[in-house]
């Protein structure tokens, strides 16, 4: 049995942060946000850790954190590149912008031949996920349920911030805790009453519920579905690259959207009550280091690791 493996995309670049955020220190003894992802990943029994980077990157996150984990962890690098294509495609001229979160995961398929989570480089997720979905991923390989995926699910009031709007994915579960559909709505507010989403840039306001589930990108899945992904890539590119070759992209979520629809996945929701963190804007990152002290205060971290 293969024990699971986690894989973290940091091939991007924060536009409205900017710079390399991934590799930027949030404490007083240098860790980066991935350092307490990986610490929890440890802790919940993961052995074996996947960067997705870009290939001009990678010195700089031997030095950040690569070398550092891989005293502690098997560390593997794989590289999202524009020109990893399927035969008979090629870049459009003039196209800069990665192909994708579904593209990202799919560049660390020769490194991946069990099951896996998949979670971003620049946000914080909170110990108890990294239970869940490894504790649940083991439990799929054991009961060979390749057509089973999960997702860590958080209450929308936890992942907000009082520095601008954020976009985020609203889930509908159904009663026995599988996801039914994602929702995305992309400028979401904290405001007095909970939380509230724009679709006309600010001009009105519609309430939600503070409580509503949202998919963060955390997610984990059998090897197989590594296979989905390679079949369903060219695909894409066939249907897309014509109308929108310069941005058209390949979400991961719009994949397993595509399976769910097609009754060829489910995909069990499991909801964490941790508070996640991610650093959109310049002010989120004092908010973040703040938080890291006062959860290393709690004993939830130890000073060092």
């Amino acid at each position: 049995m293969k024990k699971p493996v986690l894989v973290i995309m940091a091939a991007g670049m924060g536009s409205r942060y900017g710079g390399l955020k991934q590799i930027d220190p949030v404490d007083r003894e240098g860790h980066i946000i991935m350092d307490f992802s990986i610490y929890d990943a440890q802790k919940a029994g993961f052995e074996e850790v996947v960067f997705i980077i870009r290939r001009e990157n990678e010195q700089l996150f031997r030095d950040a954190i690569g070398d550092r984990v891989s005293r502690k962890m098997k560390v593997r690098y794989v590289f999202q590149e524009l020109s990893d294509l399927p035969e008979g495609f090629g870049v459009p001229e003039g196209r800069t912008k990665p192909w994708g979160t579904g593209h990202a995961v799919l560049s660390a398929a020769s490194v991946t031949d069990g099951p896996f989570a998949v979670i971003n480089a620049d946000d914080y997720y909170g110990e108890h996920a990294f239970r869940l979905i490894y504790d649940y991923l083991v439990k799929m390989q054991e009961e060979k349920r390749h057509d089973q995926y999960v997702m860590i699910g958080y209450l929308l009031k936890n992942t907000l911030t009082e520095n601008g709007s954020v976009s985020r994915g609203l889930c509908t579960t159904s009663s026995d805790g599988y996801l039914e559909t994602i929702v995305e709505r992309t400028r979401i507010i904290r405001t007095e009453e909970g939380a509230a989403f724009s679709e006309d840039d600010g001009a009105s306001w519609t309430g939600v519920d503070p409580d509503s589930i949202v998919s963060m990108n955390v997610w984990g899945f059998p090897a197989d579905f590594m296979k989905e992904l390679k079949e369903r890539f060219p695909l894409f590119l066939r249907e897309n690259l014509e109308k929108n070759p310069l941005k058209c992209e390949f979400f991961l979520p719009f994949v397993v959207n595509d399976l769910m629809r097609e009754g060829k996945a489910r995909v069990r929701v499991l909801t964490t009550p941790d508070i996640w963190h991610g650093i959109t804007y310049q002010q989120d990152k004092a908010d973040f280091e703040q938080a890291v002290q006062e959860l290393k205060n709690k004993g939830v971290y130890p000073q060092d690791f």
